[in-house]
């Protein structure tokens, strides 16, 4: 049998060691393994862009960031347009891809990705593909999964910046405000913030008011504490309730950039407590290095999960972690 894997979106820690998870279980199958590069676009050149993998092309890769296949966010099958928007692929990509595919033999998929590859996942598995989805995204923002690989090791880089933070905050006495990654979705924010001992943590779930903040830090400052870290989520809706974009304006239907919360907080907070106050935007450190063990763990299961639900048949379903469990949920739940 040969099967496909390709994976799709912004890279995460953990990526390399689902592939290797899934070249090893196929490989005890005796199964082919195809892998495209660069997502979904690896799909469209006559005969695909791709590799073949086997297990000596995986040895040692579980602990490398990134990912050997390589990957996008955008092209020819970018289904997720926004915050709650999807777009149709087109009938002709569709069918370029269904061609190059048959053509080699490959009777599965496994797709790789977060919301916007597993909505591009469903739209295929409706149009006769048959394909298993494996939840990737340092957000932790897919539902039906109580974690997704990626999120350990973006929390563990927050932490390790608010420690870092922290003690040149106390030096000079300042408030410092840390950005950090999620979009939609305060996981990361939340986790991390609690995990470094952040004063303040500004999430999209929760409404705040930044006044509330300052007079939060002034109370403090009158105790004697005389510094404060504060995280903010990328996705924290600090201006009348609308996102803070890098691409306001642009008239894209593109997935909006977001950022800049960060400096308006730490403005805000500035003129509201006449304290010192310095922003950092930790962007794609959150991404990038090596994974933690967690995620290099959660990484081989979903990849051997992947390879066992197509041996079961069990298409148009997402990988799934509840409860120490590795299952399997619709991709549309998901």
């Amino acid at each position: 049998m040969k099967i496909g894997v390709l994976n799709s979106g912004g890279d995460c820690p953990g990526l390399n060691a689902v592939i290797n998870g899934v070249v090893g279980a196929a490989d005890k199958l005796g199964w082919e393994v195809y892998g495209f590069i660069d997502g979904f676009e690896g799909l469209l050149p006559k005969g695909c862009d791709y590799v073949k993998l086997t297990p000596d092309d995986t040895i040692g890769i579980a602990k490398l960031g990134g990912t050997i296949l390589g990957t996008t966010n955008k092209g020819h099958f970018a289904a997720k347009v926004g915050e709650g928007n999807v777009a149709k692929i087109p009938a002709d990509i569709m069918e370029t891809a269904r061609n190059n595919i048959n053509e080699l033999g490959i009777e599965a998929i496994i797709i790789i990705g977060g919301d916007g590859s597993l909505t591009t996942a469903l739209q295929m598995n409706q149009e006769g593909f048959n394909v298993v989805g494996v939840p990737k995204t340092i957000d932790n923002d897919l539902e039906a999964t109580a974690m997704t690989f990626g999120f350990d090791s973006a929390v563990t880089s927050v932490v390790d910046a608010l420690d870092r933070l922290q003690t040149t905050g106390q030096s000079h006495k300042r408030v410092m405000v840390l950005e950090v990654m999620g979009r939609h979705a305060g996981w990361i924010a939340l986790w991390g913030g609690i995990a470094g001992g952040a004063h303040a943590i500004l999430i999209p779930e929760i409404d705040f008011d930044l006044d509330k903040v300052a007079d939060f830090i002034k109370e403090r400052e009158s105790e004697g504490k005389r510094s404060s870290l504060v995280v903010v989520a990328e996705g924290a809706r600090v201006t009348g309730g609308e996102l803070i974009t890098k691409n306001q304006g642009m008239g894209s239907v593109s997935e909006v950039k977001l950022g800049g919360a960060g400096d308006i907080v730490a403005n805000h907070l500035h003129v509201k407590t006449g304290k010192d106050t310095r922003s950092c935007v930790l962007g794609h450190l959150q991404r990038g290095g090596s994974p933690t063990a967690i995620d290099r763990i959660l990484g081989a299961r979903f990849g051997v999960k992947a390879v066992k639900m197509i041996e079961g048949g069990k298409f148009g379903r997402m990988v799934s972690y509840e409860a120490y469990h590795v299952g399997s949920v619709p991709i549309e739940q998901a």
